[in-house]
């Protein structure tokens, strides 16, 4: 990855500090997500010619505090980021990209991101909305949906898409609508071209996989 010595021992030092503090974390947001994310972010900043450091360090701190686990507090993850980084001597100038990536990575800020993506956070946002498609995306999906207790589908109640922030932050629809929701969005969303040729295929296998699970909720006939 090219990182000096200097760099190598904070980006050791951050794997450290998160998978401590996401230690127990639900498992749609523990400290395996965070090393997917961090290692698809690291290919596509070296595909996109974007600093890897500011990009490792963004991807490892994305989710250090995330709202929805935090009371809904959105500066949770920011604060704990920057007392962390500072204390590891990280340049002011790299610890602010930092905080704007945790600050607008999330799919539900994509309203306020418009027009603040700066090439760090188009490769980490783009990592993390890899990581929520697929068949990891799928696993993930139904991971949390069972630690919400949500139900599975229910087809009297139909999939909400363009909400804006507050009503997706507070809803609490069947597993099968997030698909509808948000993953299936996130193609079309992507900011890297190196992202956007990886989602193709994630979208289409869960394309597949909502026309099995529809074939089978009706008895596999």
């Amino acid at each position: 990855m090219g990182f000096s010595e200097k760099e190598q021992q904070i980006i050791e030092n951050t794997v450290r500090f998160v998978k401590d503090k996401l230690r127990g974390n639900e498992a749609g947001h523990d400290w395996w997500h965070v090393y997917r994310v961090w290692k698809t972010a690291d290919y596509l900043a070296q595909k996109e010619n974007v600093s890897p450091f500011t990009v490792s360090l963004g991807a490892l701190l994305h989710d250090i505090a995330d709202a929805k686990f935090n009371g809904g507090d959105e500066e949770a993850g920011p604060a704990i980021a920057r007392e962390f980084l500072t204390k590891q001597k990280v340049e002011e100038e790299i610890i602010e990209k930092v905080i704007h990536i945790i600050r607008y990575v999330s799919f539900k800020n994509r309203g306020e991101a418009a027009g603040k993506i700066t090439p760090e956070l188009a490769v980490v946002q783009d990592a993390d909305r890899l990581d929520a498609m697929g068949a990891i995306g799928i696993a993930r999906t139904f991971n949390y949906g069972g630690f919400k207790n949500r139900p599975l589908y229910d087809p009297g109640i139909k999939p909400a898409v363009n909400q804006d922030k507050e009503a997706y932050k507070k809803s609490t629809a069947p597993t099968i609508n997030h698909f509808y929701e948000k993953l299936l969005l996130l193609k079309d969303l992507m900011n890297t071209e190196t992202g956007k040729t990886l989602a193709k295929h994630r979208h289409e296998y869960m394309l597949d996989f909502l026309d099995e699970f529809f074939k089978e909720w009706e008895g596999g006939f």
